[in-house]
């Protein structure tokens, strides 16, 4: 099987296959030596997305994200060891900190963004749902984060967001973190209007966003 074929293979696993499907769509990426980084990138965060976008407007229901995510879930259990073999000789990037802000709890975009960026060389600490302001701080001081990533999916739940970067600077501590932000409703001039470091559309900008924001404080 062509790579390209896996990756649209992978991408449709996702959003109508089994768990078994997915497994063995993911073998044969180990198989073929091809790019497990490649194969989430271009084949499973399209399908996750892809569920995403249909279960926010509608088109979609809970059965399906659910079965979305055992399918993803099963795939990354064959790709992460190989993953991990591969990160044995490559530097850490650096901390990322991400989490849903308080009053939302989808967890669906916020769980690619994770994976990508872990299996990308970023120690990645995953806060979960529904993060009051403070807490996300606090977890941020306490693991000595170089990246705060905070995810709204809802408009409703896009001024925590802001309320996180206002607090750091109450707390004099604003210079100290990248602050990036994403989600379904966000976006650059949201971003802008907060005083975010970045914005993330998808899980593969988020990656580069990192990079290139780690790269320039240094």
């Amino acid at each position: 099987m062509e790579k390209s074929q896996i990756l649209e293979k992978l991408a449709a696993v996702i959003i109508e296959g089994t768990e078994d499907e997915a497994k063995a769509l993911a073998q044969e990426v180990v198989s073929s030596k091809m790019d497990p980084l490649e194969a989430i990138e271009q084949g499973l965060s399209i399908g996750m997305t892809t569920v995403g976008s249909r279960f926010e407007s509608g088109e979609a229901y809970l059965p399906e994200l659910l079965m979305a995510a055992a399918n993803f879930n099963a795939a990354m259990a064959v790709l992460k060891p190989v993953i991990e073999e591969q990160k044995k000789t490559v530097q850490k990037f650096g901390k990322v900190l991400i989490g849903t802000v308080k009053g939302d709890v989808h967890s669906i975009g916020k769980d690619i963004v994770a994976s990508v960026l872990d299996t990308s060389g970023f120690d990645v600490v995953d806060m979960g749902v529904d993060n009051p302001s403070l807490n996300i701080i606090e977890e941020a001081e306490k693991i000595k984060a170089d990246v705060i990533a905070l995810s709204s999916v809802m408009t409703t739940t896009m001024p925590a967001q802001k309320e996180v970067i206002d607090t750091l600077k109450e707390m004099g501590i604003r210079q100290k973190y990248i602050v990036i932000i994403g989600g379904g409703p966000v976006n650059q001039e949201w971003a802008d209007r907060i005083g975010a470091d970045g914005y993330g559309k998808s899980a593969i900008d988020a990656v580069s966003l990192v990079k290139g924001l780690l790269a320039k404080r240094k």
